[in-house]
């Protein structure tokens, strides 16, 4: 046996090659044109026995910079969080480690029980009437929320805020551009959406109008107004929301949303360099069976006993799949689960303290920087808030990296008009140490 970890002989592969009809590997690949096929060596170290190549793949993670390592102000969408131990636990088990489509009920009851209990709990964060089993990011959550309701209202127009997260947004158009949809941003006025534009844009072609809560800028939208503006229209009003959030502030629900996406990253899943993450999708009852991917339903079986079965899935989805509204028929199973079992560890009021927490330590680093002199942007804030520097961001953070921090998110990435721009993320992690050194530190820098 040549590699430890292929099991593969020699008289193993001849019998393949018999089998197939061919006398030798290269016959594999005699479609592909000589003058493409790569010849030579590749560009690699040598091999290395397992040991001594451990010991470098050790070295070399030892110089990642990570939210271990360093002090994290850097949110944007992913946050550094408490991660309860016992989720880890029980995602690492074999039944959930491995499992993926539950399609047969008979065996398959605990994957969807777990499936079925995120839903539930979305539910009830969100103020929906339902959730799906998840999706497979929040940007994919969002632009699917933008499909269902073209399609529910037959309108083309999608109007956005600015203040939505770019990468959101970027997602979005390219679902748009596939369907031909036209999709109409509106312009930020300080943090926050600006509503008179919002309110201007909203005509009898707008399928929906989308926003986020708390936005990307850390700031609460007013969502009350802005479903007002959707009153008398067919346009389905859309929130993209930090489920954390949502254990704190008034759910969107509440205020009259016809679908709430998010993330649910914030619950147990680690910053993971961006992903794998876990998109969700809520919705109202009249939504429900256009609602994308899958839903587990609770049932009885023959005996009376409770039940677990995927249910109203749109066919489409599978077989017709040109008349679906999408072709999402799949969900992030594992990343949910640890969504669920972190959840479930916090209970209610664990979770009601983590995001006052986020609250309470965000605001204090925010009112300490005015006090200080630093221009912070107006706003209502959660966990993030927005501050103008005199240097490029880019510079600043990297100082911070010397110093044991990570700073915050550098917003000309997003648009020039925000250079010199920092977002920064304060999570229930963040000791007042911590916070005071960092205000120190940039105070020296920004100077």
């Amino acid at each position: 046996m040549s590699h430890r970890y292929i099991p593969l002989t020699e008289t193993d592969k001849k019998e393949m090659l018999e089998t197939i009809g061919i006398e030798s590997i290269d016959e594999l690949f005699q479609d592909i044109p000589e003058s493409v096929r790569f010849k030579g060596d590749l560009n690699i170290k040598p091999r290395k026995a397992e040991t001594p190549l451990l010991k470098e793949l050790a070295a070399l993670a030892n110089k990642n910079i990570t939210s271990d390592t360093h002090a994290s102000f850097l949110g944007a969408g992913v946050y550094d969080h408490y991660i309860p131990t016992v989720v880890d636990h029980v995602i690492s088990r074999s039944e959930f480690y491995t499992a993926y489509t539950p399609y047969q009920p008979e065996i398959s009851q605990g994957e969807l029980q777990a499936i079925f209990e995120f839903q539930t709990m979305i539910a009830e964060l969100t103020g929906m009437d339902c959730a799906n089993s998840s999706m497979y990011d929040g940007g994919t959550s969002f632009a699917e929320a933008a499909m269902l309701a073209c399609g529910h209202t037959k309108k083309k127009k999608i109007i956005v805020s600015k203040a939505v997260n770019d990468q959101s947004r970027a997602v979005l158009k390219t679902y748009a551009t596939g369907q031909h949809l036209e999709v109409v941003e509106i312009d930020v006025k300080d943090t926050v959406t600006d509503l008179e534009a919002l309110k201007a844009a909203i005509d009898e072609d707008t399928a929906c109008v989308m926003v986020q809560y708390p936005n990307f800028f850390g700031s609460i939208e007013d969502l009350e107004t802005i479903k007002s503006y959707t009153e008398g229209t067919k346009a389905l009003f859309v929130v993209s929301s930090n489920p954390m959030s949502l254990a704190l502030l008034t759910p969107p629900g509440e205020f009259g949303a016809d679908i709430v996406v998010g993330d649910a990253q914030v619950f147990g899943i680690p910053a993971q360099l961006g992903g794998p993450h876990c998109g969700y999708f809520a919705a109202t009852k009249k939504l429900m069976r256009k609602m994308p991917g899958r839903l587990v339903g609770q049932t009885q079986d023959s005996e009376g006993n409770r039940g677990f079965v995927l249910t109203l899935q749109a066919r489409e989805q599978h077989i017709r799949r040109d008349k679906a509204t999408s072709n999402i028929c799949s969900n992030q199973a594992l990343n949910a689960l640890a969504a669920s079992v972190a959840m479930s560890a916090l209970g209610k009021n664990g979770a009601y303290e983590m995001a006052n927490q986020n609250l309470q330590k965000a605001n204090y680093m925010k009112e300490k920087m005015i006090a200080e002199g630093f221009t912070v942007l107006p706003g209502t804030t959660f966990n993030e808030f927005v501050v103008k520097f005199n240097k490029p961001v880019a510079e600043i953070n990297e100082k911070l990296l010397e110093d044991g921090f990570i700073g915050g998110y550098d917003l000309s990435q997003v648009e020039s008009k925000y250079d010199n721009h920092m977002l920064i993320a304060v999570t229930e992690l963040r000791t007042k140490e911590e916070i005071d050194t960092f205000i120190a530190k940039v105070g020296v820098f920004n100077a």
